[in-house]
């Protein structure tokens, strides 16, 4: 059964449609997940086999390869927000979850590479937690 999902960039310049279905939900705490994200992880989205139309700003599109690896990311070159990757080789659509404006009824499946996570990134569910900036 397809889903259709929409999403888009901070800044609102690139947006996104997504018909088909999430099949994979994994937070990925390796070191270049964490340079591109700033933070402990990427919250990742695999559709294999979905269709990706971009609603607008394709052109304020950029695309980064690492050169020595499979790592890429495409992002708004205005607001700096990831964005889908059309993986047409591998057939599927990589959707970054936080570029989503649809809920999901998928949960997150695996935390992955947690052998290269950052030393600063152990009991994160600890810390206590606020609704809006603490004072």
């Amino acid at each position: 059964m397809s889903q259709h999902h929409t999403g888009s960039c901070l800044c609102g310049q690139v947006s996104y449609k997504l018909i088909g279905e999430f099949k994979k939900f994994f937070l990925c705490h390796c070191s270049r997940c964490r340079k591109t994200s700033g933070t402990s992880h990427c919250a990742n989205l695999f559709a294999p086999g979905a269709e990706l139309t971009w609603v607008s700003g394709a052109d304020n599109i950029h695309f980064y390869r690492h050169p020595d690896s499979n790592f890429a990311r495409a992002f708004c070159q205005t607001c700096g927000s990831n964005v889908p990757i059309d993986a047409k080789a591998r057939g599927l659509v990589v959707v970054p979850a936080g570029s989503l404006d649809s809920d999901l009824d998928i949960k997150a499946q695996a935390n992955i590479f947690m052998g290269s996570k950052g030393n600063w990134d152990d009991n994160l569910n600890q810390a206590p937690c606020f609704d809006a900036m603490p004072s």
